[in-house]
């Protein structure tokens, strides 16, 4: 009789120590899933700050390229303006030496003939910004549909400022 009461409680000690070890598998399957959960949020957490950097370079290339391309509109416009000042003045020579007039010619008269000259310069400067910044805004138009309306603020400001309201209204239309 004792000795089946010694071979019980073997047998309870035995299931006991079985439990324990089946409880630590338990404990070590849990805390192997926890460290795999967070070794997955921190490659989320990695694939976002990738994501973030990869969209800060994108906004960053497109500003060089609005500046690259305002730099180049700019000397455009310098090198027009210079080939216009040289036929304005091959013009005006050319005006001098038929007419036979340059003793008559004042100060005043040169001095009229520039601010005119300036006036239509002025003039046409205008109207060559004002077609520029509509192929501006077209080109970001563009640029923004294929990026899936992602706009840059200094853009938006840049854009608030130099178009007139008209093209607002006609811009807010077509949106």
């Amino acid at each position: 009789e004792s000795e089946r009461e010694r071979q019980r409680a073997r047998e309870r000690e035995r299931e006991r120590q079985s439990e324990g070890d089946r409880e630590r598998e338990r404990e070590t399957e849990r805390e192997t899933e926890r460290e795999r959960d967070r070794e997955r949020q921190r490659e989320r957490q990695s694939q976002r700050e990738r994501d973030r950097e990869r969209d800060r370079e994108t906004d960053r290339e497109r500003k060089r390229e609005t500046e690259r391309e305002r730099l180049r509109l700019r000397k455009r416009q310098r090198q027009r303006e210079r080939e216009t000042k040289k036929e304005t003045d091959r013009e005006r020579e050319r005006k001098r030496e038929t007419e036979g007039d340059r003793e008559r010619e004042t100060e005043g008269d040169r001095e009229r003939d520039r601010e005119k000259q300036s006036e239509g310069e002025q003039e046409r400067q205008r109207e060559e910004e004002a077609r520029e910044q509509r192929r501006e805004h077209e080109r970001e138009a563009d640029r923004e549909r294929q990026t899936g309306g992602e706009r840059l603020d200094g853009v938006r400001e840049e854009e608030r400022k130099t178009m007139s309201k008209r093209e607002r209204d006609r811009k807010r239309a077509r949106e």
